[in-house]
């Protein structure tokens, strides 16, 4: 098989979707894999290394589009290279097309076959590539919110771990998955003052046996989201229906009501996001914008920030998959791994994951009645 690996081009973005040790595994099976120059550089790994792997380095962009049959990337396909996507190819990358609408149109127009890393989900309801991604956004997402509550960006003053004698930041976190736990551990970690919000009893309940009682929960409704929003000097949203667009649960209304010099982080804006007032997403260039006294900060590649950390990461997870497609070629491949099948949301022209199709209004038609399954 012939896999290509392209420079990212989205905005801020350094992470790259193979390390030289996924490119040498993929060698090691006879599988030909094509570099583009510097698309690892800003992770420290460099065209020697890739080479040195036994990866082919081109020059061009559409160069690796040109010569390959599977494209491994890390973030959707940007508008300029809607163009150059080859028709009946295999890209496999986040792509969140529910709010992805152009990008949708055109892997079907060119019957692509489309694995979305974030709905590829496991029997108990694990989604395995989007863990890793949302174990360091979660993590980030204090960092970032620590910083952005500084006087210096526009925040309100107040040290999110406190002082002797003086209270430490109330953070605020709606939704117990990935990201959620993981906002919490540091929230929590430098003695902020937490409460995780969800829908589930269930989720609340392993959040509590965690931390043993030191992060409060509550049963996330309009009542207790309204509630906590008023105390609360950060807020991350950390929401998530796989495939879906996320639900818009902070109103304009509530906002008003949370403290000036408040942060909010959007970590579900990949899928739309939360906030009523946050139209579309920032960019690391320009990371936020304060509205009604509040930051509002909703990149949608924060793992981007940690590039190196989360390339390695993300390779733990995703070269597994990439072998198993490599190796057996696409309907071997998702007939023999059921979380596999569900990552698939383009194939031959057809839109075949039913929560994109719900979201975007198009028709949905299942995988299994175009492969045999």
């Amino acid at each position: 098989m012939i896999i290509g690996v392209p420079k990212e081009i989205k905005n801020g973005e350094t992470r790259v979707s193979l390390t030289p040790a996924s490119v040498e595994a993929l060698v090691e099976k006879e599988h030909t894999v094509f570099v583009q120059e510097n698309a690892g550089v800003n992770v420290g790994f460099t065209d020697d290394l890739y080479e040195h792997a036994g990866a082919k380095i081109v020059n061009s962009l559409d160069e690796i589009y040109a010569k390959s049959e599977i494209v491994v990337k890390v973030k959707e396909p940007r508008p300029v290279e809607y163009e150059m996507i080859k028709p009946g190819q295999t890209l496999m990358t986040y792509l969140h097309l529910a709010v992805e609408p152009e990008l949708t149109k055109e892997l079907l127009k060119k019957k692509i076959t489309a694995i979305a890393y974030e709905t590829i989900q496991c029997s108990d309801g694990r989604l395995p590539l989007l863990h890793p991604m949302s174990e360091i956004a979660g993590k980030m997402s204090i960092q970032i919110a620590a910083k952005l509550l500084e006087n210096s960006e526009a925040g309100n003053g107040t040290l999110i771990g406190g002082v002797p004698g003086v209270a430490p930041a109330e953070v605020l976190i709606i939704g117990a998955g990935t990201v959620g736990l993981n906002a919490a551990k540091i929230a929590a970690g430098v003695g902020a003052g937490v409460t995780v919000l969800d829908i589930s009893p269930e989720k609340l309940s392993i959040i509590d046996n965690i931390f043993k009682g030191r992060v409060k929960t509550a049963i996330s409704n309009k009542y207790n989201i309204a509630k906590f929003c008023k105390t609360a000097d950060v807020l991350v949203s950390a929401v998530l229906i796989p495939g879906a667009k996320a639900p818009e649960i902070i109103t304009k209304d509530i906002e008003k009501t949370m403290k000036k010099g408040a942060v909010i982080i959007d970590v579900s804006i990949d899928q739309g996001g939360i906030v009523e007032t946050i139209k579309e997403p920032t960019s690391i260039e320009k990371p936020y914008f304060v509205e009604n006294g509040v930051i509002h900060y909703a990149v949608p590649n924060i793992p981007g920030l940690v590039g190196r950390s989360a390339t390695v990461s993300l390779n733990n997870y995703s070269l597994p998959y990439i072998m198993k497609l490599a190796d057996k070629g696409f309907i071997a491949a998702v007939k023999s791994t059921p979380e596999m099948y569900k990552g698939v949301n383009t194939y031959q022209g057809k839109l075949v994951n039913q929560d994109v199709a719900s979201a975007l209004a198009l028709p949905y038609t299942e995988l299994s009645m175009l492969i045999g399954f």
